[in-house]
């Protein structure tokens, strides 16, 4: 029982420590999750003309980064045509630094155009760090782009 009383704090801390985002900056031709190259990226602005229905598609991107997840950088906002673009870690495998924010990036993973719930989209903006009146103000769902990265590249 002692045993168990002991490994419960340590566990708590171990999991505390891996959530967090990686320290440092996001330097040219740094990778996370798979490694990836450029060779094929289509810019983000001509992404939703190749999501004109609503099937998921494999895609490579490339864009400026607008917006990194403060709790973890377990998901990061690229500027699109039609506003920006919602990019998840497939599986939360892996985590990106918030110095992302301003870079050039190219992802790769899968793309749907999908609706986000407003109960999301609170969530979102909690991790983003916005205000309780931010948060608040969000009353209507969204449809967007959303991508499940593999790998992304910074350029």
């Amino acid at each position: 029982m002692k045993k168990l009383l002991l490994l419960l704090p340590a566990l708590v801390v171990g999991f505390t420590l891996l959530a967090q985002p990686p320290k440092g900056d996001a330097k040219i031709g740094m990778t996370f999750g798979e490694k990836i190259t450029a060779n094929g990226a289509i810019p983000a602005h001509e992404l939703s003309a190749k999501l004109n229905g609503a099937e998921p598609a494999e895609v490579k991107v490339t864009g400026k980064v607008t917006e990194v997840c403060k709790m973890e950088g377990c998901w990061l906002r690229m500027e699109t045509s039609g506003g920006t673009m919602l990019i998840k870690m497939k599986d939360h495998a892996f985590l990106v630094p918030l110095a992302m924010n301003g870079k050039t990036i190219v992802v790769d993973g899968i793309a749907t155009l999908k609706e986000t719930s407003v109960k999301m989209l609170k969530h979102y903006a909690e991790d983003a760090g916005k205000s309780k009146e931010e948060i608040e103000a969000i009353k209507e769902p969204k449809r967007e782009i959303t991508m499940e990265a593999r790998g992304i590249l910074v350029q």
